[in-house]
C-alpha cells in the first residue's frame, strides 16, 4: 500500500512538473501585441486629469490617481485618510473592501 501511494505521488509530481515546463517569454522581449497593449494601458503624461484619456487601463482607475503606477501619489492619499493598508491602495479604489464600488471612466470628450 505504501509503495502504491508513493508511486501515485511520484506520478502526480511528474505531471505537475511537466505542465510547468513551458518557457516564459524573456523579460526584455515582449511580443509586439504585448508591447502595444502595455502602451495602450497607460495615459500619456500630458493628459488632462479627469478626462477620458486620463485612464490606467491596467488598473482601471484614472491614471492621475493610480498609486500602483505612480507610488509618489501614496502620501497624498494617506494624508487625506483615503488609504487601505491591508491592500496597499486608496480605499476609494479598493474593490476588495468595497465590492460594490464602481470606478467609471469618463466619457470621450470630457
Amino acid at each position: 500500500m505504501k509503495l502504491r501511494s508513493i508511486s501515485v505521488l511520484i506520478c502526480a509530481f511528474a505531471l505537475g512538473a511537466a505542465s510547468c515546463s513551458k518557457e516564459a517569454p524573456s523579460a526584455g522581449k515582449d511580443a509586439p501585441e504585448q508591447t502595444q497593449a502595455k502602451a495602450a494601458a497607460h495615459a500619456p503624461a500630458d493628459v488632462k486629469p479627469g478626462s477620458h484619456e486620463d485612464w490606467c487601463g491596467e488598473h482601471q482607475v484614472p491614471e492621475s490617481q493610480c498609486t500602483r503606477c505612480n507610488p509618489d501619489l501614496i502620501p497624498a492619499f494617506k494624508a487625506t485618510g483615503d488609504w487601505c493598508a491591508e491592500h496597499g491602495l486608496p480605499e476609494s479604489q479598493c474593490l476588495k473592501c468595497n465590492p460594490d464600488l464602481k470606478i467609471v471612466r469618463p466619457p470621450k470628450g470630457s
